[in-house]
């Protein structure tokens, strides 16, 4: 199998990037089997930079090493691990973990001064991907096992890839449900945290949308530069919280990854 149809390079470019919540894990694109080993993967480096929710919080920015794994069974790619189920046809199923850095802490902005910490932790679900000649559709689900938000949320979606060449450019849209307690613990302003400025909010569950394009270039059969440009649009759940000021939030990276 020649590099083109590695899938994992591009799931980890998913996961340098720190999209929205569910996409911070990694974006599974199985797009056929193994090597000839069964197995194989990369190493690379990538940097994104990504704007936040929370008013007066500067921009996330990230560089980190890269390194990818994938045989017939597991698919490990930055953050996420997925064990592979049996596909049914032209679905492929896995069971899914991955690490969310997603919170904050009370000295990141002033506007967060007196307000408990929000960390970050583990998601445990399932996703499946549907496979055509004409586009992909994409659906996860996963529950925080870490136990801070005990919350739960839900991803679908769709993405199609295009090909010139050496380049290729992958659109998609998706829509991410987040129940009440996740909303209510990274969103939500409790009685004892509520100032004369910040009123006590109660988090209700919400839908965003996100728009994304990934495009990769292939320097050689082995390697190949990636970039990812993306737009979430937070639903009303979230930017009704006192501790947001904004609708959008933005993200681009990129990262070079070599395959052996």
């Amino acid at each position: 199998m020649n590099f083109p149809k590695y899938s994992a390079r591009r799931s980890l470019a998913i996961a340098l990037l720190g999209a929205a919540p569910l996409q911070a894990a990694w974006s599974d694109e199985p797009e056929g089997p193994p090597d000839a080993d069964g197995r194989h993967w990369a190493i690379g480096l990538g940097g994104s930079v990504q704007t936040q929710p929370y008013a007066g919080v500067d921009r996330k920015t990230r560089a980190l090493p890269l390194v990818l794994f994938e045989n017939k069974y597991v698919r490990v790619a930055g953050p996420g691990l997925d064990l592979k189920l049996p596909d049914a046809g032209p679905v492929a199923f896995s069971l899914r973990a991955r690490y969310s850095d997603e919170g904050y802490a009370e000295d990141d902005a002033p506007g967060l001064a007196g307000m408990a910490s929000r960390h970050g932790g583990v998601w445990l679900g399932a996703a499946a991907r549907w496979r055509s000649d004409f586009a992909q559709v994409f659906a996860e689900v996963s529950s925080d096992a870490s136990g801070h938000s005990k919350g739960l949320q839900a991803r679908v979606g769709v993405d199609k890839e295009l090909r010139l060449g050496r380049f290729s450019l992958t659109p998609s849209v998706s829509v991410s449900w987040f129940d009440r307690k996740y909303v209510d613990y990274y969103y939500g302003v409790t009685s004892a945290e509520a100032l004369a400025t910040r009123s006590q909010y109660d988090g209700r569950a919400t839908v965003n949308t996100d728009l994304n394009v990934r495009g990769r270039y292939m320097l050689s059969p082995q390697s190949a530069v990636t970039f990812e440009l993306g737009a979430t649009r937070l639903g009303s759940g979230i930017t009704d919280s006192p501790l947001v000021d904004r609708s959008t939030t933005a993200r681009v990276g990129v990262g070079y990854l070599y395959r052996f």
